[in-house]
């Protein structure tokens, strides 16, 4: 039997809410279901729920109205165990003030805007500047120090069929973080019986305005804490990425073939640090990963973004996008301080991998790369799907 199971725990902080990643049905002929619980409330003094949305084929997901986080993803692996394969933290104020983006909605304009500024119709806009470090960044990064990620958004479980998901929704006014026009969003989070977390994203504006929404999810498949993700296996559909400035703006495409961004076979994601480590340019992002890549095929057209995969385990996970690029983030400025969800446990640098589908960073200041721009009467429609799979 379906059902939508509603568990306001005063307890535990994941009572009912999927914290060891077993089915919270009894019978598991009940599945797919939804459950929520409160979870705390936010430093702008809202309350904020975590649902639980499990699938009939073993996927379940831990997610928040607060900033459309996914706190916990349990996937199968080739022993039939759960493990919880994204990173997070165990409470709101933890992801307020320890930051990485963790897990997030990103609104309204996901990646870096140089220095803050765009034209749009021949007016000049001004956006917050929240990221000066280190020196010579200057921009908007992620929508700014409030963005959607810091929203409480109005949710909705539902089951369909074998699907069970949320819709989320938010009206972002004119003139939040210095962008234009009132802009309604909606985005439907989507968990189906073949082990898909499908994210629908819909939105409208009443002026003209830029919009580039993503997740900003961390993935490490030997499970949260388990260590580095170096050893797992990375393809990327992309023969080129966006060479970058020292403030990691945009500046060309560049083939990755024959430099350390070239993931068209699957390879191990620490393959290429000795050739990374090798690049005087690159040492103002130490190093390492933070860079776009231009996925093939049609903008607009479901297709193939990347896959990862740890053999010790057997998952794998297939990304697939409308989006027309990826941003890949390894986490290398994470340190053994941060704490992990598990009891005792800590993080580390290199302890995921994000892989952010989304419009080219900077797109708003230029015109060659495809448009982020936003009318009245369009809709701004994208879709992302994370396939967990077994191998």
């Amino acid at each position: 039997m379906n059902r939508i199971m509603i568990a306001l725990a005063a307890g535990s902080l994941f009572a009912g809410c999927g914290d060891d990643g077993r089915s919270s049905c009894a019978d598991d002929a009940q599945l797919p279901a939804v459950s929520k619980c409160e979870w705390g409330v936010t430093k702008f003094g809202q309350t904020a729920r975590l649902y639980t949305i499990e699938g009939k084929g073993g996927l379940k997901i831990v997610v928040s109205d607060f900033g459309g986080r996914l706190v916990k993803c349990f996937a199968p692996g080739r022993d039939g165990g759960l493990a919880d394969v994204t990173l997070g933290w165990n409470t709101i104020g933890e992801y307020e003030t320890l930051g990485f983006s963790m897990g997030t909605l990103i609104g309204r304009y996901g990646n870096r805007i140089r220095d803050g500024r765009f034209t749009l119709d021949g007016r000049q806009w001004q956006l917050p500047i929240n990221e000066t470090n280190p020196v010579p960044r200057h921009c908007n990064l992620h929508g700014g120090p409030d963005g959607w990620d810091s929203k409480v958004w109005a949710a909705e479980p539902w089951i369909r069929g074998e699907d069970a998901g949320i819709t989320f929704s938010l009206v972002s006014p004119d003139g939040d973080m210095g962008f234009p026009g009132a802009v309604s969003a909606k985005v439907v989070y989507t968990v189906t019986p073949e082990n898909v977390w499908r994210i629908e994203y819909q939105a409208t504006t009443d002026k003209p305005t830029v919009l580039n929404l993503t997740h900003h999810s961390y993935w490490n498949l030997a499970g949260e804490a388990s260590g580095t993700v170096l050893e797992q296996q990375l393809k990327i559909y992309a023969d080129r990425y966006t060479q970058t400035d020292a403030g990691l703006i945009p500046t060309t495409d560049a083939p990755v073939s024959g430099t350390g961004f070239d993931f068209t076979e699957r390879r191990a994601i620490g393959a290429k640090a000795a050739w990374m480590k090798a690049q005087e340019s690159l040492k103002p992002m130490d190093n390492w990963y933070d860079h776009n890549f231009v996925l093939r095929g049609e903008v607009g057209a479901l297709k193939p973004a990347a896959e990862m995969y740890d053999s010790n385990s057997g998952r794998a996970l297939e990304i697939w996008t409308t989006e027309p690029c990826m941003q890949m983030y390894g986490a290398q400025n994470m340190t053994g301080e941060l704490p992990a969800k598990a009891a005792g446990k800590k993080l580390c640098q290199f302890a995921g991998v994000a892989l952010e589908t989304q419009h080219y960073p900077d797109s708003p200041n230029r015109p060659d790369f495809p448009s982020t721009v936003l009318r009245p009467g369009e809709t701004f429609r994208s879709t992302t799907e994370y396939r967990f799979k077994v191998r």
